[in-house]
Protein backbone atom coordinates (compact mmCIF):
# COMPACT_ATOMS: atom_id res chain seq x y z
CA UNK A 1 0.00 0.00 0.00
CA UNK A 2 1.12 3.54 -1.06
CA UNK A 3 1.57 6.05 1.77
CA UNK A 4 -1.06 8.30 -0.48
CA UNK A 5 -3.38 5.32 -0.56
CA UNK A 6 -6.84 6.77 -0.42
CA UNK A 7 -9.76 5.24 0.93
CA UNK A 8 -11.27 3.57 -1.65
CA UNK A 9 -7.36 1.59 -2.03
CA UNK A 10 -7.40 0.74 1.41
CA UNK A 11 -11.48 -0.35 1.07
CA UNK A 12 -10.45 -2.69 -2.57
CA UNK A 13 -7.05 -3.99 -0.22
CA UNK A 14 -8.95 -5.04 2.40
CA UNK A 15 -12.11 -6.56 0.01
CA UNK A 16 -9.22 -8.40 -2.15
CA UNK A 17 -7.59 -9.77 0.98
CA UNK A 18 -10.90 -11.45 2.13
CA UNK A 19 -11.31 -12.64 -1.56
CA UNK A 20 -7.92 -14.48 -1.43
CA UNK A 21 -8.24 -16.02 2.36
CA UNK A 22 -11.60 -17.46 1.73
CA UNK A 23 -10.70 -18.88 -2.01
CA UNK A 24 -7.51 -20.02 -0.93
CA UNK A 25 -9.52 -21.70 2.35
CA UNK A 26 -12.34 -23.12 -0.58
CA UNK A 27 -9.48 -24.59 -2.52
CA UNK A 28 -7.55 -25.88 0.57
CA UNK A 29 -11.22 -27.53 1.75
CA UNK A 30 -11.62 -28.81 -1.74
CA UNK A 31 -8.26 -30.67 -1.66
CA UNK A 32 -8.70 -32.44 2.16
CA UNK A 33 -12.03 -33.46 0.53
CA UNK A 34 -10.84 -35.49 -2.17
CA UNK A 35 -8.39 -36.64 0.36
CA UNK A 36 -10.03 -37.93 3.33
CA UNK A 37 -13.73 -38.71 2.01
CA UNK A 38 -14.47 -42.20 2.37
CA UNK A 39 -16.37 -42.83 -1.15
CA UNK A 40 -16.38 -41.30 -5.08
CA UNK A 41 -18.88 -39.49 -5.39
CA UNK A 42 -18.30 -37.20 -2.00
CA UNK A 43 -14.92 -37.05 -3.35
CA UNK A 44 -16.58 -35.66 -6.44
CA UNK A 45 -18.71 -32.99 -4.55
CA UNK A 46 -15.51 -31.76 -3.04
CA UNK A 47 -13.56 -31.63 -6.12
CA UNK A 48 -16.27 -29.70 -7.88
CA UNK A 49 -18.51 -27.22 -5.39
CA UNK A 50 -16.03 -25.65 -3.29
CA UNK A 51 -13.02 -25.31 -5.76
CA UNK A 52 -15.44 -23.22 -8.35
CA UNK A 53 -16.31 -21.01 -5.96
CA UNK A 54 -12.69 -20.55 -4.24
CA UNK A 55 -11.40 -20.04 -7.76
CA UNK A 56 -14.38 -17.35 -8.61
CA UNK A 57 -13.03 -16.02 -5.35
CA UNK A 58 -9.44 -15.69 -6.24
CA UNK A 59 -10.38 -14.44 -10.05
CA UNK A 60 -12.40 -11.55 -8.41
CA UNK A 61 -9.31 -10.72 -5.98
CA UNK A 62 -6.88 -10.80 -8.90
CA UNK A 63 -9.16 -8.67 -10.73
CA UNK A 64 -9.78 -6.20 -7.98
CA UNK A 65 -6.05 -6.10 -7.40
CA UNK A 66 -5.10 -5.33 -11.01
CA UNK A 67 -7.51 -1.87 -11.59
CA UNK A 68 -7.93 -2.42 -14.91
CA UNK A 69 -11.37 -2.92 -17.19
CA UNK A 70 -9.48 -5.41 -19.81
CA UNK A 71 -8.12 -7.86 -17.80
CA UNK A 72 -12.18 -8.68 -16.15
CA UNK A 73 -13.29 -10.09 -19.42
CA UNK A 74 -10.34 -13.33 -19.35
CA UNK A 75 -11.26 -13.60 -15.81
CA UNK A 76 -14.53 -14.09 -16.35
CA UNK A 77 -13.58 -16.53 -19.30
CA UNK A 78 -11.12 -18.99 -17.28
CA UNK A 79 -13.97 -18.76 -14.59
CA UNK A 80 -16.89 -19.74 -16.86
CA UNK A 81 -14.76 -22.26 -18.32
CA UNK A 82 -14.16 -23.70 -15.12
CA UNK A 83 -17.46 -23.65 -14.32
CA UNK A 84 -19.02 -25.88 -16.75
CA UNK A 85 -16.35 -28.34 -17.38
CA UNK A 86 -15.84 -29.07 -13.67
CA UNK A 87 -19.29 -30.51 -13.18
CA UNK A 88 -19.41 -32.28 -16.44
CA UNK A 89 -16.48 -34.09 -15.60
CA UNK A 90 -17.60 -35.15 -12.60
CA UNK A 91 -20.91 -36.19 -13.83
CA UNK A 92 -19.17 -38.48 -16.54
CA UNK A 93 -17.05 -39.92 -13.77
CA UNK A 94 -20.28 -40.47 -11.55
CA UNK A 95 -21.56 -41.83 -14.21
CA UNK A 96 -18.80 -44.37 -15.32
CA UNK A 97 -18.56 -45.59 -11.31
CA UNK A 98 -22.18 -45.93 -11.36
CA UNK A 99 -22.09 -48.28 -14.79
CA UNK A 100 -18.73 -50.22 -13.67
CA UNK A 101 -19.66 -50.66 -9.76
CA UNK A 102 -17.18 -48.40 -7.95
CA UNK A 103 -19.48 -46.15 -6.18
CA UNK A 104 -21.08 -47.44 -2.78
CA UNK A 105 -24.95 -47.48 -3.58
CA UNK A 106 -25.81 -48.64 0.24
CA UNK A 107 -24.73 -45.15 0.84
CA UNK A 108 -27.22 -43.62 -1.85
CA UNK A 109 -29.87 -42.03 -0.26
CA UNK A 110 -32.24 -42.63 -3.77
CA UNK A 111 -30.97 -44.31 -6.79
CA UNK A 112 -32.54 -42.94 -9.83
CA UNK A 113 -29.99 -44.22 -12.59
CA UNK A 114 -30.37 -47.61 -11.39
CA UNK A 115 -33.73 -48.37 -13.94
CA UNK A 116 -32.36 -46.07 -16.98
CA UNK A 117 -29.25 -48.85 -16.94
CA UNK A 118 -31.31 -52.02 -16.77
CA UNK A 119 -33.38 -50.77 -19.73
CA UNK A 120 -29.94 -49.84 -21.63
CA UNK A 121 -28.50 -53.34 -20.61
CA UNK A 122 -31.75 -55.07 -21.74
CA UNK A 123 -31.35 -52.75 -25.29
CA UNK A 124 -34.86 -50.79 -24.47
CA UNK A 125 -35.56 -47.63 -25.28
CA UNK A 126 -35.48 -45.17 -22.79
CA UNK A 127 -38.14 -43.74 -21.44
CA UNK A 128 -39.65 -40.29 -20.60
CA UNK A 129 -41.48 -40.65 -17.41
CA UNK A 130 -41.49 -37.22 -16.43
Amino acid sequence: MSPDATGVDVVVDAVTAVFLVVGALMSLGAAIGLLRFPDLMSRMHAATKPQVLGLFLMLAAIGLQMRTWWVWPVLLVAWIFQLLTAPVSAHMVGRSAYRTKHGHREMLTKDELEAVVQRAAAGQEPRNDR
